[in-house]
């Protein structure tokens, strides 16, 4: 397992949409090991392929719920529902935050490390951090979503995803 170099705006690879995983190996064992350590490292609760330099549509969550760590391999929304508007910030972008608008609920499918299909529903905080990595995968950067920028002392608890 290593920590890889996170890759920062203004990066090619974070504005585009990723390529699907087809190859459930040791290989994207590894990736996946690296992006959870990496994410730990850099003190964030998802990280995307795109923000390590991959082409590839895995993400990984862990905001230290009960769901623990999520691996999302060529993730799907299939519903969501209501709207939450929160301060969001990306390792992509150190430094800077802005309140975003999301979906309260979200449904996604998914596959895991080992090629099997699951759905999971989110609510909150973890449904916003779920949607802000797979917005990486499709080349959609949190800051085009912002409906305002906050000042350093607007931040008080606030994590990056």
């Amino acid at each position: 397992m290593a920590i890889r170099k996170i890759v920062t705006h203004p990066a090619e690879i974070l504005e585009k949409s990723c390529k699907a995983v087809v190859s459930f190996d040791k290989k994207l064992t590894s990736i996946l090991n690296d992006m959870y350590d990496t994410m730990i490292e850099f003190d964030g609760v998802g990280l995307a392929a795109p923000q390590i330099g991959l082409d590839a549509r895995i993400a990984i969550v862990d905001i230290d719920d009960e769901f623990g760590t999520i691996e999302m391999i060529n993730p799907r929304i299939i519903e969501t529902s209501g709207e939450q508007t929160d301060p969001e910030g990306c390792l992509s972008f150190p430094g800077l935050y802005g309140e975003v608008t999301r979906p309260n609920f979200v449904k996604i499918e998914a596959f895991d490390r080992k090629g099997r299909e699951y759905t999971l529903e989110a609510e909150g905080f973890l449904a916003r951090a779920i949607q802000h990595e797979i917005d990486h995968l499709d080349g959609i950067l949190f800051t085009t979503k912002v409906s305002r920028f906050l000042e350093d002392d607007e931040l008080k608890g606030v994590e990056s995803e």
